[in-house]
């Protein structure tokens, strides 16, 4: 019995440090993973025009896609190794902690609270909260005529705050609020001229001016939205693998392609062409 006793004690502290490294031998870093396994779990928005978003028959599209795509490629993860999962802005730390997904591209703002969660590698694009208005609008032209006039409070957005809000975190705007359930709704209202701006990262505006209608951006920028590729906390192996990887997107220019391919068409926005400085990785 004793012998029996020793055996099982044996076989479950073996079991407990396989465990501790892995489990069944499985990589714990992005890169050995994607190196030995060709797939990898990608994190992103599937509502947001333009940049991640899934059609009617389940594939996805969008800027954020594509950049996912050609990261993945670079860390030897082909297409069909990549599977999607969405992400909404409230799930992305805890799915990126609880390893849910691998990595998440989902306009995903490099802030100081978030790094204390996730290692961020980038940023691969800095956007800018902007307002846009109808093309034939000449009565606002910077933030500041936004006063008395009427701009969209999304559901589950801040962008509106960045207006009305008293400083240091507004510009304390006496305008007025219309409520609209998604973005989507408010470039519907903004069209049929039930509202008169609306205002949030020029990237998330320019996508949805480049599907028609008669749009222009102001261009007159007021927010720096620095966005990463989150990974898992401690992985700066990975998180460097993935800054060169992005250094080689504009190198190459593949990154002028894909912002001309989704945002070329958006008046007012102005595309960047190099990769901004990265944030260091920790």
């Amino acid at each position: 019995m004793r012998r029996i006793f020793l055996a099982l004690a044996a076989f479950a502290l073996g079991a407990s440090a396989l465990s501790a490294c892995g489990g069944d031998g499985g990589a714990t870093d992005l890169v050995t993973k994607a190196k030995e396994d060709k797939k990898i779990k990608v994190g992103i928005k599937f509502d947001q025009t333009a940049i991640g978003v899934k059609k009617p028959d389940g594939s996805v599209e969008g800027f954020d896609v594509d950049v996912a795509k050609y990261v993945a490629g670079k860390l030897g993860v082909p297409e069909s190794g990549i599977e999607w999962v969405e992400t909404i802005s409230a799930n992305r730390e805890p799915f990126l902690m609880q390893g849910q997904v691998d990595m998440v591209v989902a306009t995903y703002s490099i802030l100081p609270e978030r790094k204390e969660k996730v290692t961020f590698a980038g940023p691969y694009v800095i956007g800018h909260q902007d307002i846009m208005v109808r093309g034939d609008d000449t009565s606002i032209t910077k933030v500041e005529d936004l006063k008395g006039k009427r701009i969209c409070q999304a559901s589950g957005s801040n962008s509106y705050k960045r207006i009305t809000d008293p400083p240091p975190n507004g510009r304390e705007i006496d305008a007025d609020l219309v409520p609209a359930g998604s973005y989507s709704e408010c470039i519907t209202k903004l069209s049929g001229g039930t509202l008169d701006a609306v205002t949030t990262d020029d990237f998330i505006l320019a996508g949805f001016a480049s599907q028609g209608g008669d749009f222009k951006i102001l261009g007159t920028p007021f927010t720096d939205e620095k966005y990463g590729i989150g990974i898992k906390k401690g992985d700066v192996a990975s998180c460097e693998a993935i800054n060169t990887a992005l250094g080689e997107m504009y190198s190459d220019g593949t990154a002028t392609q894909l912002l001309q391919k989704w945002f070329g068409t958006a008046k007012g926005l102005e595309l960047p062409t190099s990769v901004p400085p990265a944030e260091g990785c920790s």
